[in-house]
């Protein structure tokens, strides 16, 4: 998870909801394993439906703990809601990969694209990547995905 997702996510909150985002930011952070933070997210998510910035986390944890087809779900919500947001197209692109669905190439077309129209979002994505890399060794969409896109 980024600083791209905690500034849109801290800057559309009511006070109560943000306070436990950044809780949650916060130990996950700390190096809080993703499947204790996940409910987090569940009840965010809940709280305030409408963000898209809950739901690309809950779909990067989805991912962290093997729920593919949460993930799915979570993941095309949150590009539903915010289809400018390049984190939430690679959870979808890594979701669309671990789900053996079709779709994967429009996503990255576009975190592509918005890459070359805002480079500076690109160590945010890439250290997502590395540190998704650190939490799931092995995992093969992310190093596709990383590969993809040349970081």
């Amino acid at each position: 998870m980024n600083g791209i997702v905690v500034s849109t996510f801290k800057n559309n909150m009511p006070p109560s909801e943000e306070n436990l985002f950044e809780q949650a930011m916060g130990r996950y952070e700390a190096g809080a394993d993703a499947a204790e933070i996940l409910p987090d997210f569940l009840q965010i998510t809940e709280a305030a439906p409408r963000q898209s910035a809950g739901w690309t986390c809950l779909a990067w944890l989805q991912l962290l703990c093997n729920q593919p087809d949460e993930a799915l779900r979570s993941a095309r919500f949150a590009v539903k809601l915010n289809p400018q947001d390049p984190q939430a197209r690679i959870n979808l692109s890594l979701a669309l990969l671990e789900t053996e669905s079709k779709g994967v190439r429009e996503h990255i077309q576009m975190v592509q694209q918005i890459l070359t129209m805002a480079p500076q979002v690109t160590d945010d994505l890439k250290g997502a990547l590395e540190d998704g890399l650190q939490r799931r060794p092995g995992w093969k969409s992310a190093e596709k995905v990383k590969n993809w896109l040349n970081f």
